[in-house]
């Protein structure tokens, strides 16, 4: 089976988000240029390239020719452009939008692998989060999978849905669409009305 891929400009997009969220950490920690471009690199090709490794397959940034270039110029734009242009809602807008589109890329690409649907699911999980948990751990900042926000969730059900749409025998377009839509809608939810999940709180003592 063909390995599934999202139209280039919208994976190239995807990627270009999540670095702009690594080269403004970069900023925000006061770090120089070359520290600022890493971490636009690991958190733009971080999630895509642990799943291509746990596939077997070449990691997709080291075949395509505007991947780098585009994270580059990512950290330019950061680099070059008042750190407060970016810091409102309008950058997790934009990186819901990636999260759901990975997410739902990596499980269709793992499916296309002949992986299980539930570990598919998984990579379409860690295709979506762990460059932005990668970025956070190199940083030494609370990682997102340590907050209560409704992040990995709406990444979780993006790959759900794409698992669930592959068992029934949706076509493919139908399939992403309503994925995305379902992941990127709960991660807008959470943004727009501050949804978490309720951590876990030990019982009195009897």
């Amino acid at each position: 089976m063909t390995p599934a891929v999202l139209p280039p400009a919208l994976d190239l997009a995807g990627v270009a988000v999540f670095a702009l969220t690594g080269a403004l950490l970069a900023a925000r920690l006061q770090q120089t240029f070359v520290t600022m471009a890493f971490f636009a690199l690991i958190t733009g090709v971080g999630g895509g390239s642990l799943r291509d490794m746990l596939l077997g397959a070449p990691a997709f940034w080291l075949h395509d020719p505007w991947v780098a270039p585009v994270i580059f110029a990512t950290a330019l734009i950061a680099w070059f452009t008042p750190r407060r242009w970016w810091e409102n809602e309008l950058l997790e807008w934009a990186d819901a939008l990636g999260l759901a589109a990975f997410a739902v890329l990596g499980t269709a690409k793992a499916l296309a692998y002949g992986v299980a649907p539930v570990p598919a699911a998984v990579l379409g999980v860690v295709t979506g989060c762990v460059g932005g948990v990668a970025r956070d751990i190199v940083a030494g900042v609370p990682s997102i999978i340590m907050r209560p926000e409704l992040y990995v969730t709406a990444a979780a059900l993006a790959a759900m849905l794409t698992v669930a749409g592959a068992v029934i025998g949706l076509p493919d377009a139908a399939t992403w669409a309503i994925a995305w839509t379902a992941g990127f809608s709960l991660r807008a939810a959470a943004i727009r009305f501050r949804l978490a999940l309720p951590a876990y709180r030990e019982g009195s003592e009897p």
